[in-house]
């Protein structure tokens, strides 16, 4: 999954070299990824009115659900 997320996020940036994505578990296990990427191709990832991570979220969520799983992404400045 987290292949996934870093290849979603490296496709939407300008700079796909300096996108990193960590994994680490969280409250009642879930899994929460943190994204960071460089500062010019942040609004690229969050999108208008945050509709692009927010999509990005929905579509991670689903993938996860499917293996019984629970995941959270969090973009990081």
């Amino acid at each position: 999954m987290k292949e996934l997320l870093t290849y979603i996020v490296q496709s939407l940036v300008d700079h796909p070299d300096e996108v990193s994505v960590t994994e680490h578990k969280g409250i009642g296990g879930e899994t929460v990824f943190e994204v960071r990427v460089a500062d010019g191709d942040m609004g690229k990832v969050i999108g208008r009115q945050g509709k692009i991570v927010k999509q990005i979220r929905i579509l991670m969520r689903a993938v996860a659900q499917k293996q019984g799983k629970k995941i959270s992404v969090e973009i990081m400045d």
